[in-house]
């Protein structure tokens, strides 16, 4: 499992003073980032000539609200790795350990020139394969 923690900023949230909802696929994606750096790869895995690794299916529940200033943490877990995918959880968490959101995203690497799918590359295999279940 990986973490991440982020302190909520006014600039996050609706009127209501709660996260908007679209902000938890920000905070979610953040958190990602910061694994793949993790991973201390060679290459450019967001700008490389050879592959794109688009999100091709995300979900999110919500359990509880998130608010400005909350402490939150992000858990990432690997839930499963293919050939030429691998899908993501996210546990949205606030300084209590209350579950507020649940996330699910699914990747798949993409030959950059002819779009099509293409095997992960080994160093993100391996990165990966640290945050399995």
């Amino acid at each position: 499992m990986f973490s991440f923690k982020k302190k909520i900023n006014f600039y996050d949230c609706d009127p209501a003073g709660i996260l908007f909802y679209g902000r938890t696929f920000e905070l979610c994606h953040s958190a990602y980032e910061a694994m793949i750096e993790s991973f201390n790869l060679e290459e450019d895995y967001w700008s490389n000539e050879n592959y794109v690794v688009p999100i091709i299916h995300s979900e999110a529940s919500y359990h509880k609200p998130i608010k400005y200033g909350d402490e939150i943490s992000i858990e990432i877990r690997v839930n499963q790795i293919k050939t030429s995918s691998f899908q993501l959880e996210y546990l949205i968490s606030n300084s209590a350990g209350e579950k507020c959101s649940a996330v699910k995203t699914t990747h798949v690497f993409v030959d950059k020139s002819t779009w099509k799918k293409t095997a992960i590359i080994d160093p993100v295999v391996k990165g990966l394969m640290n945050y399995r279940d």
